[in-house]
């Protein structure tokens, strides 16, 4: 049984996550996740993420369009990652609790030091089905653990060089194919109880609001100078989540 106490904060959490995405297009679920595995479980912290991810996915891919076309460009990619996904949620019901948060601290700290200070090299064509292959297994292995497979696409497509339309469609697409991948891989691996997918499928709404409330944000802030302060709190939140794994 979830607490009202733990109800109110994860609310909140994910109104504030979901304003992160509608500001910056990224970090709902790190800073959801990060946040809420200060005060919850990391298990359960990770399944409630699973609907409020698969719903705005859903939202900002079929926003974008031209899915059929982006899917082309990125297949090996994303049928990759999702079996893999799938396969690495069953890792998670068996993981140790301090290996996980150790994990999903890893990750975040990773994602942030990477958006701030690291530009990978131009990736070549000749090699764009091997990074695709790399790439998706990698995605795969982090999100079946910790439910945040994007830092792997963001490093790949920063690598490719595409333009920032085309960043965001196929962002967009390997997001929403593999919130799918998470929510079979969650349902079969037992993470999804009766009153968690509950509470997963109610936290959609704050996650939408905040998205709403995030997209007006972006039309009067300084969107880069917003997105370099969200990664220094995804910095020290991952940093946090380590220590809490050490100590």
């Amino acid at each position: 049984m979830i607490s009202t106490e733990v109800i109110v904060y994860t609310v909140l959490v994910y109104l504030l996550a979901g304003s992160i995405k509608g500001a910056v297009g990224i970090g709902l679920p790190m800073a959801a996740i990060g946040i809420s595995s200060q005060f919850t479980d990391p298990r359960m912290a990770i399944s409630l993420v699973v609907f409020p991810v698969l719903f705005s996915n859903t939202w900002q891919v079929f926003r974008e369009g031209k899915i059929i076309q982006t899917f082309k460009s990125c297949w090996l990619y994303a049928l990759t990652m999702m079996i893999v996904l799938v396969a690495m949620t069953f890792v998670t019901a068996r993981i140790d609790t301090n290996a996980l948060l150790f994990v999903l601290g890893l990750v975040i700290f990773t994602f942030a030091v990477t958006g701030l200070w690291v530009s990978p090299p131009a990736l070549p064509d000749r090699f764009d089905s091997i990074a695709q292959f790399l790439g998706g297994s990698l995605s795969g292995v982090l999100g079946g653990l910790t439910a945040i497979w994007a830092p792997p696409i963001v490093i790949y497509l920063m690598a490719k060089r595409v333009d920032k339309d085309a960043f965001v469609r196929i962002t967009g697409v390997l997001l929403f194919l593999g919130s799918i991948s998470l929510c079979i891989g969650f349902w079969q691996a037992g993470l999804l109880t009766g009153s968690s997918t509950l509470f997963s499928i109610g936290l959609v709404v704050p996650t939408l609001l905040g998205f709403s409330i995030g997209e007006i944000l972006r039309r009067r802030l300084n969107s880069q100078r917003f997105r370099t302060l969200v990664l220094l709190f995804f910095l020290v939140m991952g940093l946090n989540l380590i220590r809490r794994s050490i100590i």
